[in-house]
């Protein structure tokens, strides 16, 4: 999962340090607000593209004492950073300079118009393509789910913020295209202000969703019922399984998950059979699930 991130993550990075170059130009040459707005957002999402992958070399590296279970919890806690540039730098910095533009309108010449609709075309044709490849590697996943309830079960932290940002990008690029094209043809320069402040609340609204969810992640979040359906066929199947409780899972990283369970075992079963029981059903549920990498099974029945 982590190599179908940095593909998203490449692509996105790609596209958006060569949208940033053009709408910054843009903007030098119209005094666009709407434009400085989304050069803006497009150096935020090149930055962040940056964090992610550190986040993702960060999350693989190895045990250590310290950490015995690993690092797999730096990408959630990178993606909640990314989270907040967005709200900070990529939001605020738009409201702000739709606000200054609003209170300061400054109306766009017709030759400087050409740039913003040749930039705006540019873009979004480059943000669709940074957003095909990060909904691509997102879909491997989502198994027919819906996008939002994907998005909500999702445990890829990386691709989703990508899919995301994407996403935001999209639909700011088409607010700025619908902004330019109203002042130009209504001839109210204060219209590319609010432009500015719609595309800072989209913003702000996909950074809000973004930390909510990669939050209850950095927390500690549940394996999924998917995977939690497929542990309880394994135990219920077990012959030699009286009944078993506390099924307690947790994501250690996208692709670590914590398993523990206490088992009521039949009870003439010896110490030496119940443990080699354990050793089976721990064999079993890393088979079927792999990514459960880390299971601990305690017996009642032990002496």
């Amino acid at each position: 999962m982590a190599g179908n991130s940095k593909i998203a993550i490449y692509g996105a990075i790609g596209a958006n340090v060569g949208i940033a170059i053009m709408k910054f130009v843009a903007s030098y040459f119209t005094g666009s607000a709407a434009m400085l707005s989304e050069g803006i957002h497009s150096v935020v999402d090149s930055f962040n593209g940056v964090l992610l992958l550190y986040g993702i070399k960060r999350s693989r590296k190895e045990p250590d004492e310290k950490h015995p279970f690993g690092y797999g919890k730096e990408i959630y806690f990178w993606s909640f950073i990314v989270a907040m540039f967005i709200f900070a730098l990529g939001g605020g910095m738009a409201i702000y300079e739709g606000i200054m533009h609003i209170v300061h309108p400054h109306a766009t010449k017709d030759g400087q118009l050409l740039w913003n609709y040749g930039v705006l075309i540019g873009a979004i044709l480059l943000e669709a393509g940074s957003f095909y490849v990060a909904f691509r590697e997102f879909r491997k996943s989502i198994n027919g789910k819906g996008i939002i309830a994907a998005l909500r079960q999702s445990k890829d932290a990386a691709t989703f913020a990508v899919l995301l940002e994407d996403t935001a990008a999209l639909v700011g690029l088409a607010v700025a295209l619908l902004g330019v094209t109203l002042s130009d043809v209504l001839n109210m320069p204060i219209i590319d202000g609010f432009t500015s402040i719609a595309i800072g609340i989209i913003l702000c609204l996909v950074a809000v969703f973004l930390a909510k969810e990669t939050k209850g992640l950095l927390v500690g979040e549940s394996a999924s019922d998917d995977d939690l359906n497929v542990v309880h066929k394994i135990l219920s199947d077990n012959q030699q399984i009286l009944s078993y409780s506390n099924i307690n899972t947790m994501h250690l990283g996208p692709e670590t998950v914590l398993l523990a369970i206490k088992v009521d075992f039949a009870d003439e079963m010896s110490n030496p059979a119940v443990e080699a029981e354990i050793v089976a059903i721990e064999k079993n549920i890393k088979e079927k699930l792999k990514h459960i990498s880390k299971i601990y099974i305690e017996s009642t029945n032990l002496k």
